[in-house]
């Protein structure tokens, strides 16, 4: 591989213009079917195989042309201050507002307040529903705009009015904090390379890289059915390892030319050698991404395979225009320890040069590995605590910012009409093989009302054929709680016995229960997800690193840093730890897909610091280094790089937090601090502390295993053998 790359790396600069045409017309490409495609809408969502969903689709057979999974919106009317919603003036004002509502093409009906007896006891709040064709992620916005208006007239009447429900789905926007993240990262570039210049190639690749791989999910948004959030994730992890993979190539080719190669020369070895570890790297977090379908949620799928796309882009990128900016480049990209006019030049040093930071840190855990080990393990340990009493669950409007219509609708039935009316569960009873259907009705309903946290349960509403009926029940606590949750499974554990007494068949659906069973479906995809995931990886750094124990313990310490990570969410979003400075209005169950999201791109990206920093390593044993020597210099080369790399990767998820969306907000949360435990904790302290400890062990491979296993020399050996030999390197250009 090492050679193939570095015919590459070669061939990119020496053709530069190519190169760069090539990706600017990809990139024009795919900005102009970005501009002209649809808007995209959130994609629709379907869990298959959940309770839930065969509910929904079994109301679709029994109840046609209701829409049971269209989407419904709560218009919540409160009365001024002294005033009743049953005053007259009030009453006509609502009234009114009904009838406009109806009026939209996707409008199924609307109740009226007055006539459904949604008004508050003391009759202050009021509401009125709204139902729709299609869901609320196919909803058209002239339907949304309607919604509003009307809300918007009742207003000027002088009530207030906010509104709830699933009808109004923003797209999530991330504020002026991404901006900064990309600004921190251009500030711990300038550091890193002295230079401009040389810091503006990783930002550069990383940026056009994003650029066609979200432009292309734009364009392809409304034939794939591809949400907003696809493209937020895609951008997030398409710009950090966009410039992490650049950083890391522009960094060895700084090397190579301060050990007297050619630029041309240099920048081949740079991409047959970093390159190969980005190639390896960028196959991890592909291998984490796409195995995400393995849980089927079709949305899942679709976050993971396109943010992959976007990977796959960014590595491709790194190996072939980074070398070719290169060539643009010049000599104002300067040899390693020689800076340019920003810092000053480096002078000369009399005797041998001073050892770096890295060197310095690496040469402290080799002579004391165990307390390094012991300290480092525990710490994480402390942090991971938290998640021993980590709650699932997915977002509702009661995690929104109060700032929100959505949030404050919630609030408003919440204080009319209890908390448990946000998150109603509707109950399909499926009698078409009972005996007589009215019992069957009427046997859940009482085994219903008999149950803990119910606060209403609605007569049966069966179809024309009368083998078919729901019935709407209102709990008692919150949607996201863990009692309403018990009172799920309660109500699926009663309709077992009625089953057996009358051949009923008793479903649970509503947009609480299919939380319910989404949080489940994930946890149960969990452990055969990590296996997956885990498994390919380590047998791919088997491949790389020629060694059984160096792969586990890099598997081992991802599981102790995303414990860490997890622990740290769960400080944050579920007891409240520094919830104001992160912009947590709302404490709650973790989201549910966290976890495994989580271990997924983690996963992913533990294992670049993994491959960046421990293939330096081999590459100093396999050339006759003693095992902890070559721990030092592993360092020494390696260090300054993925220590910058994890602060621009923390940099770019950091600013994320400031996102509108809590799914996105946590998510850039959870991947910044996974980041910071993996890459400071475990891959600079931990790692060389087993390595020390391991000595020459950690290097051993099975002979039978050596025979089998594809030598793809990452470590560039071939590429100094064909050097040794003097004219290896026009042998490898003519090859």
């Amino acid at each position: 591989m090492a050679t193939f790359l570095y015919k590459l790396g070669r061939l990119s600069f020496r053709r530069r213009h190519l190169v760069a045409l090539i990706w600017v017309a990809l990139l024009a490409l795919a900005g102009v079917g970005a501009a002209g495609a649809p808007a995209a809408g959130n994609s629709s969502f379907s869990i298959p195989g959940t309770e839930a969903q065969k509910a929904f689709d079994l109301l679709e057979q029994r109840f046609p042309g209701t829409s049971a999974d269209g989407a419904t919106a709560r218009v919540v009317f409160k009365a001024p201050s002294g005033e009743k919603m049953t005053d007259p003036g009030n009453k006509a004002t609502v009234r009114e507002t009904v009838k406009e509502l109806s009026d939209g093409s996707e409008v199924v009906r609307v109740t009226d307040p007055y006539q459904a007896r949604a008004v508050s006891k003391d009759g202050t709040i009021a509401y009125a529903q709204v139902s729709y064709k299609v869901s609320g992620m196919e909803l058209d916005d002239a339907s949304k705009d309607a919604l509003e208006d009307s809300a918007q007239d009742a207003r000027k009447a002088g009530l207030t009015v906010e509104i709830g429900g699933d009808a109004l789905q923003a797209v999530p926007h991330t504020g002026s904090s991404e901006i900064i993240g990309i600004a921190v990262a251009a500030v711990v570039l300038v550091i890193t390379f002295g230079s401009l210049v040389a810091a503006g190639l990783p930002l550069l690749t990383a940026l056009i890289g994003v650029g066609i791989g979200v432009s292309g999910i734009t364009a392809l948004a409304s034939t794939l059915d591809l949400g907003s959030t696809t493209s937020t994730l895609a951008m997030m992890i398409g710009l950090a390892v966009g410039i992490d993979y650049a950083l890391f190539i522009v960094s060895r080719y700084r090397a190579e030319l301060a050990e007297g190669r050619e630029r041309e020369e240099a920048a081949g070895r740079a991409v047959g050698t970093a390159g190969s570890a980005v190639v390896f790297a960028g196959l991890t977090v592909v291998i984490a991404l796409v195995g995400l379908s393995v849980v089927n949620i079709p949305m899942l799928t679709k976050m993971g395979i396109a943010a992959a796309g976007t990977v796959a882009i960014a590595v491709l990128i790194a190996l072939t225009m980074i070398p070719a900016l290169l060539g643009y480049a010049g000599r104002k990209v300067r040899p390693a320890g020689e800076k340019g006019r920003l810092f000053g030049r480096a002078k000369a040093q009399d005797g041998p040069a001073r050892p770096n930071l890295g060197s310095r840190w690496a040469s402290f855990v080799v002579r004391r590995p165990i307390a390094v080990l012991l300290l480092g393990v525990v710490g994480l340990g402390a942090a991971a605590v938290p998640a021993a009493s980590l709650e699932l669950g997915l977002p509702d409007d009661g995690s929104q910012p109060t700032s929100t219509t959505q949030r404050r609708a919630y609030d408003l039935l919440s204080e009319g009409f209890g908390p448990g009316f946000n998150g109603p569960l509707m109950v399909v009873v499926d009698a078409k093989g009972s005996d007589d259907p009215k019992a069957a009705f009427t046997a859940v309903g009482d085994e219903i009302k008999g149950l803990k946290d119910v606060v209403t349960v609605t007569p049966p509403a069966p179809n024309k054929a009368g083998d078919t009926a729901t019935i709407t029940v209102i709990p008692g606590s919150k949607p996201s709680s863990v009692t309403t949750e018990d009172l799920v499974h309660g109500i699926r554990d009663a309709g077992t016995d009625v089953k057996a007494d009358t051949g009923a068949n008793v479903l649970v659906t509503g947009s609480t229960a299919m939380n319910i069973d989404v949080s489940q479906k994930l946890n149960d995809a969990l452990v055969p997800y990590l296996v997956l995931v885990v498994g390919l990886a380590f047998l791919l750094l088997i491949v790389v690193f020629r060694s059984i124990l160096v792969p586990l313990k890099a598997a081992l310490g991802f599981l102790l840093s995303v414990m860490a990570a997890l622990g740290a969410v769960v400080a944050v979003f579920q007891w409240g730890w520094l919830s104001g400075l992160m912009g947590v209005e709302q404490t709650g169950p973790v989201m549910s897909m966290m976890p495994i999201f989580m271990v997924g791109v983690v996963f992913g990206l533990a294992m670049d610091y993994e491959v960046f920093l421990v293939t330096r390593m081999r590459e100093a044993y396999v050339h006759g280094e003693k095992p902890a020597q070559a721990v030092v210099t592993g360092f020494r080369h390696g260090a300054r790089v993925v220590s910058a790399a994890a602060v621009i990767m923390i940099a770019v998820f950091a600013g994320f937090i400031g996102s509108s969306e809590s799914m996105v907000k946590m998510i850039g949360f959870g991947l910044a601090i996974a980041v910071f435990f993996d890459a400071f904790i475990v891959r600079m302290a931990i790692v060389p502390a087993v390595l020390a400890l391991l000595g020459r062990k950690a290097w051993w491979l099975p002979r039978w295993l050596d025979r089998t296993l594809p030598n793809v020399d990452v470590e560039g050996e071939g590429l100094r053998t064909a050097a040794d030999r003097g004219d290896g390197d026009r042998e490898l250009v003519r090859a």
